[in-house]
């Protein structure tokens, strides 16, 4: 970060301010800068540099002093975190101290966070689906949530640009609501696969598909970044920059234009908001190494903490105009939060395959797209659910280690187990206004600030597409010639699948959302918000193409605008 004179408010001055350096506001600084912006970034942890900072990126197994477990004093201090499979001593850095960020669950939700540049594009699973016109129409249609102010049709221009950009690799289907992209060549489906999806096309005549993943992983060199090398370690930060993060993108697109400051530790507590022009002028951080409080200035502010940040940022951003937070004049603002619902489908066992394995360890799988609540074929639930899974070959052996020994122990020991496939449902949950979140005073985190309180449930809806996310998948199976088929739901709560969206909707009406067409908000124009909180509904497909797809588009409107004298 260059120096700054933190006492001379010109020096503290740019043309545009982005909070928070994740997927979003890395897409943001990006297109800002490019543009010709001068553009500070800021970030509320610490710096990671690319390949320099993926610390374990290279280690071996039995380099870890725990073999990728997690002693009794993580698991103290990440209580939330070490809930499900991503907090790993393989990557344990990269995920907040829960202790430091404290947050009040009125209902169960698993809250996943990092605090450093970068944000959660490091970790992400990197499964990158456009949303369709059907999803962009559902809202009006059934009316639940507001009715979506684009159409596909709006920011399809934007998907093109974000994929080419990004690198995803995938297989252009011409299958309804699935809409095709611009894809490097796809992954390959293994031998199991493949058989599985033949079948399946064939018993449901192609109203069924199952087709590689579209994934933000390489698959030959791209951009100036090396193509995937199959190793799975994804989530320890790649240093070929073989998948989509803001260190091997975004940053370097924005720092080559000379335009961007880069300011880490700055947690922004607080936007600015002038009454006499009726815009933000700036926000307030808190340096989280010194607890200074200091101010930064400019035109525009995009809002990119990711949905809860960006969320506690708007709520506790209040002024005489804006009592109840910044642009909170329709009293949507911390409402109609969704999260996907998943970890529900079925496997089973691929029989004549002994002779066939994989190659490399492929960071992907399969994914079959929507089916249901399509056209004329009505549930009872309304949406509808994708699936992600693989086949794979099970563990070596099951024999007891004391029980056998000799020559037929080392055989089994080196012959691989039997085949395996599963699939598992990724639903869409419903915009409720009830599903809301707000500050509570009552406690405090590390740095002085109230925290979050957050009341979120699934419903009837859920519980009900889960019975067919199961049935489903056992019967997709067993159509495919798979054998000793069982279901499963292991249950999913609010966060499980951070996904988290729709705190600060996109609608046509101040009266009933946060954020217009262009993600600028209704009553503030000078501030935008591009990350999972402007999602009026949540589809079922991973959303982080479409928040990229979304920032390039705002950002565009943006800076036109400025240009007009609008802003």
């Amino acid at each position: 970060m260059m120096n700054l004179n933190t006492k001379a408010t010109a020096q503290n001055t740019y043309d545009a301010i982005v909070v928070g350096s994740g997927i979003s506001g890395g897409w943001a600084a990006k297109e800002l800068t490019e543009k010709g912006l001068k553009v500070l970034l800021l970030e509320r942890g610490r710096n990671i540099e690319h390949i320099k900072d993926y610390t374990t990126a290279m280690k071996k197994p039995w380099e870890f002093e725990h073999r990728g477990k997690l002693t009794e004093e993580q698991k103290r201090t990440h209580p939330v975190q070490k809930r499900d499979y991503p907090y790993q001593e393989y990557n344990e850095s990269f995920w907040v101290n829960d202790l430091d960020c404290p947050y009040t669950e009125v209902k169960r939700f698993d809250w996943y966070r990092g605090f450093h540049v970068g944000g959660k594009s490091l970790m992400w699973g990197r499964q990158s689906y456009r949303f369709s016109d059907l999803n962009f129409e559902e809202n009006l249609k059934d009316g639940h949530g507001v009715d979506w102010p684009i159409r596909y049709k709006d920011i399809a221009p934007w998907y093109d640009y974000a994929e080419k950009f990004a690198g995803i690799s995938g297989m252009n289907e011409d299958f309804p609501h699935f809409p095709d992209g611009q894809f490097l060549p796809p992954m390959q489906m293994n031998v199991v696969e493949k058989a599985v999806k033949e079948r399946i096309e064939k018993k449901y005549n192609r109203s069924r598909i199952m087709t590689m993943g579209r994934v933000a992983n390489l698959t030959v060199e791209h951009g100036g970044r090396g193509s995937c090398q199959y190793r799975n370690l994804c989530s320890r930060g790649c240093p070929f920059g073989a998948y989509f993060s803001t260190q091997s993108s975004t940053l370097p697109a924005a720092i080559a234009t000379g335009n961007l400051t880069l300011r880490p530790f700055s947690l922004v507590n607080e936007i600015i908001y002038d009454k006499e022009t009726q815009k933000a002028k700036g926000v307030r951080i808190i340096d989280s190494e010194t607890m200074e409080n200091i101010e930064y200035f400019a035109k525009i502010v995009f809002v990119n903490g990711s949905t809860l940040g960006t969320t506690f940022l708007l709520l506790n951003s209040t002024s005489a105009e804006h009592p109840n937070g910044l642009g909170n004049g329709s009293g949507e603002l911390g409402h109609n939060l969704m999260d996907h619902h998943f970890r529900a489908g079925a496997n089973g066992k691929a029989e004549g395959f002994d002779d066939k394995y994989v190659y490399g360890k492929r960071a992907n799988g399969i994914y079959i797209p929507r089916y249901r609540n399509i056209g004329n074929e009505k549930r009872d639930y309304l949406r509808g659910f994708g699936y992600q899974g693989n086949a794979n070959r099970g563990s070596w052996h099951k024999e007891i280690a004391e029980l056998d020994f000799g020559g037929d122990f080392k055989d089994i020991m080196s012959t691989p187990g039997a085949w395996n496939m599963g699939l598992g449902g990724f639903g869409e949950t419903l915009p409720f206004h009830k599903n809301h979140v707000y500050i509570d005073k009552t406690k405090k985190d590390k740095w002085g600030q109230p925290v979050l309180a957050i009341d979120c449930e699934f419903g009837e809806n859920e519980a009900k597409m889960r019975v067919d996310m199961m049935n489903d998948a056992a019967e997709m199976l067993e159509a495919a010639g798979l054998k000793d088929i069982k279901t499963f739901d292991n249950g999913s709560e609010p966060g499980m699948a951070i996904h988290e969206m729709g705190t600060a909707r996109m609608g046509h009406d101040p009266k009933t959302s946060v954020l217009n067409k262009w993600n600028q908000m209704h009553e503030v124009k000078n501030v935008f918000v591009t990350d999972g909180a402007c999602m009026p509904s949540a589809a079922c497909q991973n959303p982080s193409l479409t928040y990229m797809a979304l920032t390039a588009r705002a950002a565009d409107f943006a800076v036109s605008e400025l240009k007009k004298g609008n802003l």
